[in-house]
């Protein structure tokens, strides 16, 4: 592991916004904050937002900046990249977004049920060989309904068209209730001042000419979910590798 990790790890260390918990195994104990970010983590009782596989945080950070009556917690397995986002929080006094290191796969274990009233996907990896990897699949469903309120809502920001269709097709398969809608979002009527925040890969994405799809759906609790049964055109490109530099 190079220096700059090291550093980044230890500071990370030090800052209070963020929650590390690196184990990943379904076996694992649940979170002493399981169901108290907002009394204990935060202090204040607002509707909690995640942001799964959140980077470097940079839309955790933004949208707390635009909704100061929220929470916001960005979750990610790779605490080298997060330290961006916790850090600009600390540095900017911004007191309702914080962070969580550790798997998305086990998420269940540190929030309750109900305990959730939205979830961001924001440029996941669209997981073409494996759907059980893909955060739309709904293994993935399955656990996010476990936290999710009644009526909470699942966001997809995607420059993926194989995303988008695959989650299109797994939301019209599962009678889900879909809000918003889009695969050309800066073209839309959609956009507005969080659907205009832009991370670090969809600036990159946008400088290459690909459209941003986008994507909101309220999931239903009882139903036994299904994976649809389509082919789905695979990408004719390949994602920017998870260490591209700013």
């Amino acid at each position: 592991m190079g220096k700059n990790k090291l550093k980044k790890f230890a500071e990370m260390e030090t800052f209070t916004n963020v929650v590390q918990s690196p184990m990943q195994h379904p076996g694992q104990a649940d979170h002493e904050l399981k169901g108290k970010w907002n009394t204990e983590f935060f202090k204040s009782n607002q509707p909690l937002t995640l942001e799964l596989g959140c980077g470097k945080g940079e839309y955790s950070v933004s949208q707390a900046k635009f909704n100061p009556l929220k929470n916001f917690i960005g979750v990610d397995i790779k605490g080298a990249r997060m330290w961006k986002g916790a850090k600009l929080a600390v540095e900017q006094g911004i007191t309702n977004v914080g962070f969580l290191r550790t798997s998305i796969e086990i998420i269940d274990k540190f929030f309750a049920e109900g305990e959730v009233q939205e979830i961001w996907i924001t440029f996941p990896d669209p997981q073409m060989k494996s759907t059980r990897r893909r955060l739309t699949a709904t293994n993935f469903m399955e656990i996010y309904r476990r936290i999710l309120a009644p009526g909470g809502i699942i966001h997809l920001k995607t420059d993926s068209n194989f995303q988008y269709q695959y989650t299109l097709e797994m939301v019209k398969e599962n009678g889900f209730e879909i809000v918003a809608n889009t695969d050309n979002l800066y073209q839309s009527e959609l956009l507005d001042d969080v659907l205009s925040i832009q991370t670090f890969y969809e600036k990159q994405w946008r400088e290459r000419g690909i459209d941003i799809k986008y994507l909101a759906f309220k999931l239903n609790h009882n139903e036994q979910l299904r994976e649809p049964d389509v082919e789905i055109e695979k990408d004719p490109y390949r994602s920017f590798g998870r260490s591209a530099r700013e």
